[in-house]
């Protein structure tokens, strides 16, 4: 005679109670995460938006190309950036902080940065945010061009990283 809930089925169900359960818990954890249709986020009325280039209050030079060519790639991922000119709003920027400073950890240096995103219609700040961040590299092997490679490489990470969190700061409606 054969049981109709083995241990191999219990298992199975129990996994499934399990796993049912634990995306519960996620889901009213509150942990940032929601279902939104694409275009939900910026204010009523805007469909396509600008990007000038980036303002620099540091002394390191180039810094707002950087910025500026990372904020528009998000700007085309979600699908916002305004092709033809014609802009229903501008989101402007300022790099305003960057430092470089070792780690406790032997040969790595951390470089940090801060940046201020504005979403600007009819020369009214609609919404703004301030996002900073860090990001670390390894020095290498002693060579200076490692090492600015790498110093490179770890700033254009914190970029991309800093105006995908700056967009989603502006478009996020709570």
């Amino acid at each position: 005679m054969s049981r109709p809930f083995g241990p191999e089925s219990r298992r199975l169900w129990s996994g499934w109670v399990l796993g049912a359960w634990g995306a519960c818990v996620a889901a009213g954890a509150g942990c940032g995460y929601r279902f939104v249709p694409k275009d939900a986020g910026l204010p009523e009325g805007i469909n396509s938006v600008c990007a000038p280039i980036f303002g620099n209050e540091t002394a390191e030079p180039t810094l707002e190309t950087l910025f500026t060519r990372f904020l528009r790639q998000e700007l085309t991922r979600v699908g916002r950036l305004s092709g033809t000119g014609a802009c229903d709003a501008r989101l402007e920027g300022t790099v305003l902080w960057i430092g470089n400073s070792p780690t406790i950890a032997g040969n790595y240096f951390r470089i940090a940065a801060q940046a201020r995103l504005r979403l600007v219609k009819d020369g009214q700040i609609l919404r703004e945010t301030v996002v900073g961040g860090s990001e670390d590299y390894l020095l290498g092997s002693g060579d200076i061009l490692e090492a600015e490679a790498n110093k490179q490489a770890a700033l254009d990470r914190l970029a991309e990283l800093l105006m995908r969190d700056g967009y989603d700061r502006l478009a996020s409606t709570w």
